[in-house]
């Protein structure tokens, strides 16, 4: 009876083994036909009924992440990263280290881009010093030049995204997913959405788009349209379809079909039957266009060879942004790799506006998460200026990209996956407020620090004047000491950093004639004192004897310069009391010192009082001859200097502890 139990457990398990292992191979043939949603769907099934393992957690987060869904991949990469730390290929490192930034987990995604870097051989991303700004201090640093608003009336429950200025400015067009409205409803297996289309809408005089409507029946089709560029007159469009012939699609020799770049002219009301440009191939990506304003060069996206990110042996080759000159009879020039833009990771959706800055969007350069924003001045001669994140609100942790704006009106618009918008990827309008980074700016920063304890300093007071002592800007330093301004170049500046119970730091220094980032530690010594009750300040300030002349009250010139050691300590501690103790010589009738040293106590502490110490912090008292320092008593012969040795005062701190008694 027992062997046919375990025989019947052992063909229930083979037959459940056998069922998970048809989900595994359906769902690892989607995942080859990239069917991410399909393959997501089965990953998921799987993984509830226990079974799990390496391949099965990289591919279940690799339908998130192909997909913009980093905060759900991370979930997946985290469990297999747990697991199976040791034998995870090195692409993996770079995605699990972008979905931890969309966590907000910044520190652990820069240690795991740092392995991923030592694995593959390139440069560390670490900075050379610890005084050296952070990128998420340089993203603060840009951040806050724009308003941002959702386009909520153009956009769907689908995507909507990669917006497109035409003609005068007056409209634009962009790509959506949206249900057409057709019978037959097509949706690609990638991601289960609507193939893209183009699509327009009127800008209205305050920036605010209106009347979402269908583009054009001719370059619209059964596949994906997207990301179209107009040349300045807007009769020439540039704009990326999927390869296709005669209504198919093409698909190279891995059964993958690529994205091309098309052009079609504006032939009266019409646009022309599109044409592929020379630049495409069958067998990489190349897409979204983007012209110079003078329409003499094209800025595009393409994973070809020679991109920084290229791996014939990886399965999902990243992308790098392309330029190509344009011909006066339309022809293209060869295409260049845009050098000082790109990184191992993607660069998309480029932008260049009538300033001749191009925008892009990178989850290579150092950012939130995600995709994000960025800026490079394109110079004459072509190479191209410093990259800058343009900060928040362009930039979260989700993906920002898809920038556009117009120099005139500083109104333009970006798209976003981030929480709050009506569909997948919402289309977002913004005004800028400030100019971009000029071609010649400086990055002033350091780190606040203790010079005897060796630790940084939080909410140390750091001010920045120029040459004629105009303050320019200020801050606290962080909860890590650091600190950051912008300045001019060319210009001299003094930079002093400050805190209550240390010496100021201030130092000197001039801007060079281009941009770069100047590092300048600033050093505090803590000058706190620790005193307790009946702690004698005379003692701890190392202060001389407070003497006074034979048979006089009066304050003396060395007495006061003194006093005014004291005065300070009263200053900087106003919680602190004394009790000002008088003492006076033997020479004299006893009861006549007494007085003496009462007045001389008094006076003492009235000095106090008009230099501006509260009358309630300061007590005095006067011994007369009864606390002599030395043998000089009555009767005792003795020196003056010996006599004047007992001629003194004491300042005993008070009002520390109601309990303590200090006589």
């Amino acid at each position: 009876m027992i062997k046919k139990i375990l025989l019947i457990g052992c063909i229930i398990i083979s037959s459940i083994a056998h069922a998970q292992q048809g989900k595994i191979d359906r769902a690892s043939k989607d995942f080859k036909n990239l069917a991410f949603i399909d393959a997501q769907e089965l990953y998921l099934k799987i993984a509830s009924n226990g079974f799990t393992n390496q391949e099965l957690l990289a591919k279940l987060g690799d339908t998130y992440y192909f997909n913009d869904d980093l905060q759900e991949s991370y979930n997946w990469y985290k469990k297999m990263f747990d697991q199976y730390t040791g034998t995870i290929q090195p692409e993996y490192y770079f995605r699990y280290a972008q979905a931890l930034k969309s966590v907000g987990k910044y520190e652990e995604s820069d240690e795991y881009l740092e392995k991923f870097n030592s694995i593959k051989g390139y440069a560390s991303i670490t900075e050379d010093s610890t005084d050296e700004p952070t990128y998420l201090q340089l993203i603060e640093f840009q951040s806050g030049r724009f308003t941002v608003e959702n386009a909520r009336e153009i956009n769907s429950n689908a995507a909507d995204f990669g917006p497109a200025f035409l003609d005068t400015k007056n409209q634009i067009v962009f790509t959506t997913s949206r249900d057409t409205g057709f019978i037959t409803k097509r949706l690609h297996q990638w991601n289960e959405q609507a193939f893209l289309d183009l699509y327009t809408s009127d800008v209205e005089m305050d920036g605010r788009l209106s009347d979402a409507r269908r583009f054009s029946n001719v370059l619209n089709t059964r596949w994906h349209e997207s990301t179209p560029n107009f040349t300045p007159d807007g009769k020439t469009v540039y704009f990326t379809r999927n390869n296709s012939t005669e209504g198919k699609l093409v698909e190279d020799a891995n059964g993958l079909t690529k994205l091309k770049i098309y052009k079609s002219e504006l032939v009266g009301n019409e646009w022309s039957e599109p044409v592929e440009l020379s630049i495409n191939s069958i067998g990489f990506n190349t897409a979204h266009p983007a012209l110079t304003p003078d329409g003499k060069s094209m800025f595009f996206v393409s994973d070809r060879p020679g991109s920084e990110g290229f791996d014939a042996q990886e399965a999902f080759a990243t992308s790098d942004i392309w330029v190509v000159s344009i011909n006066a009879d339309g022809s293209l020039g060869e295409p260049s790799n845009v050098k000082g833009i790109n990184t191992i990771g993607r660069e998309t959706f480029p932008f260049v506006s009538q300033d001749y800055i191009l925008y892009f969007a990178s989850n290579g350069h150092s950012g939130l998460g995600g995709l994000d924003v960025f800026a490079s001045t394109i110079y004459n001669d072509g190479t191209m200026g410093a990259v800058v994140n343009v900060g928040k609100p362009i930039n979260t942790p989700f993906d920002d990209f898809g920038f556009i704006v117009n120099d005139e009106t500083r109104v333009g618009y970006f798209s976003s996956n981030r929480p709050g918008g009506r569909g997948d990827v919402d289309i977002y309008q913004f005004v800028q407020l400030e100019d971009l980074r000029d071609d010649c700016e400086i990055l002033v920063s350091g780190t606040v620090t203790d010079t005897e304890a060796k630790t940084t300093i939080e909410n140390a007071a750091v001010v920045i004047t120029d040459a004629e002592n105009n303050v320019i800007d200020q801050t606290l330093s962080d909860s890590d000491g650091k600190y950051a301004f912008k300045v001019k170049c060319k210009s001299r500046y003094f930079i002093k950093a400050s805190k209550e119970h240390y010496t100021a730091d201030e130092q000197l220094f001039s801007t060079p004639r281009i941009s770069e980032f100047i590092n300048i530690p600033l050093k505090l010594t803590n000058t706190k004192i620790e005193v307790a009750e009946c702690d004698d300040l005379a003692e701890i300030l190392d202060i001389g004897e407070i003497y006074f002349d034979f048979n006089k009250a009066s304050i003396r010139p060395d007495a006061a310069s003194e006093l005014s050691k004291i005065l300070a300590f009263l200053e900087l501690y106003p919680e602190t009391k004394i009790d000002v103790r008088s003492h006076s010589d033997s020479r004299g009738d006893d009861t006549y010192n007494k007085m003496l040293s009462e007045e001389r106590a008094q006076s003492t502490r009235q000095w106090f009082i008009d230099q501006g110490i509260d009358s309630s912090r300061v007590t005095a008292k006067g011994y007369g001859e009864s606390q002599l320092v030395n043998n000089c008593s009555n009767g005792v012969a003795c020196s003056e200097e010996e006599h004047q040795m007992n001629r003194r005062s004491e300042f005993i701190v008070s009002g520390l502890d109601q309990y303590s008694n200090c006589d």
